[in-house]
């Protein structure tokens, strides 16, 4: 497959654009202890695959498990990025907090105002049971204000809204306790090239090869053969990587992935 192809699938742009999100600093209680592992998959099983979602279920104590819609946001936040060719994850959050976001579930789902219209496919060499990806990707589907044919409630009537959005300082700590506090946060990294064969372990990037920034979700951390690692889920299907989950290393900032992580709070 063309570099060029690759590229397009990366979930970033190269800059992020200047949302004046605040940033939060959390104040650690002395009796507050952070675990040497932790995965949000266990703490809170019924959250689900992207960050925004999780924290409506989190916020709720599960009692709202209502799915945002990927497609809405992609296709109808402008200022948030290129749609399939990348976006901004802090204008993302914004976003969510100013305009609102309807629900939308995967693609053929019936269970939101506008599920995902794009099928879901192979990457990168992957061997599932998916159709390969067209060579070209995606291309991003019309904004729609209205949700898909047969959904009883209106569009307007179907969004949902952050009551806050925020960046969080790059700092181990800090990650852990917002993690902790208020589940999986969006995080960008640097790719490069040796990634892509990613199957296990903790990686460590030796290539030096930069390919482009990606955007994935932190859902916790631990330790392997003494090295301390972020959890992550990737968005190129449980197939890839070790089910669709990565470890980076963990506190010296590997790939610049502690530089930039953002989160919001749900207005419920």
């Amino acid at each position: 497959m063309p570099l060029s192809h690759i590229k397009r699938r990366l979930g970033a742009l190269e800059i992020e654009n200047q949302a004046n999100l605040q940033t939060v600093h959390h104040v650690k209680a002395d009796d507050e202890v952070i675990p040497d592992t932790f995965d949000a998959r266990e703490k809170w099983p019924n959250s689900t695959a992207a960050a925004m979602s999780d924290r409506i279920c989190i916020s709720s104590n599960g009692t709202d498990q209502t799915l945002v819609s990927d497609e809405d946001l992609m296709s109808c936040c402008s200022e948030c990025g290129n749609g399939c060719n990348g976006g901004y994850p802090l204008q993302a959050w914004r976003y969510w907090r100013r305009t609102g976001i309807v629900t939308g579930g995967p693609y053929n789902s019936t269970t939101g105002c506008k599920a995902y219209s794009l099928p879901p496919c192979e990457h990168y060499g992957t061997t599932g049971g998916l159709p390969q990806c067209p060579s070209e990707g995606y291309y991003t589907p019309d904004c729609v204000g209205s949700c898909d044919k047969g959904y009883t409630l209106s569009y307007n009537d179907s969004k949902t809204y952050a009551a806050q959005a925020y960046t969080i300082i790059g700092n181990v700590e800090q990650i852990q306790l917002e993690i902790l506090r208020n589940g999986p946060v969006a995080a960008i990294f640097t790719m490069n090239s040796d990634f892509l064969n990613y199957k296990s372990g903790v990686y460590q990037d030796i290539s030096l090869d930069y390919f482009g920034t990606h955007a994935v979700r932190v859902i916790g951390w631990g330790e392997e053969n003494n090295v301390p690692f972020w959890l992550i889920t990737n968005s190129w299907n449980e197939d890839w990587g070790d089910k669709g989950t990565f470890k980076i290393r963990r506190g010296t900032n590997e790939c610049r992935i502690e530089n930039q992580v953002s989160a919001g709070l749900p207005r419920l």
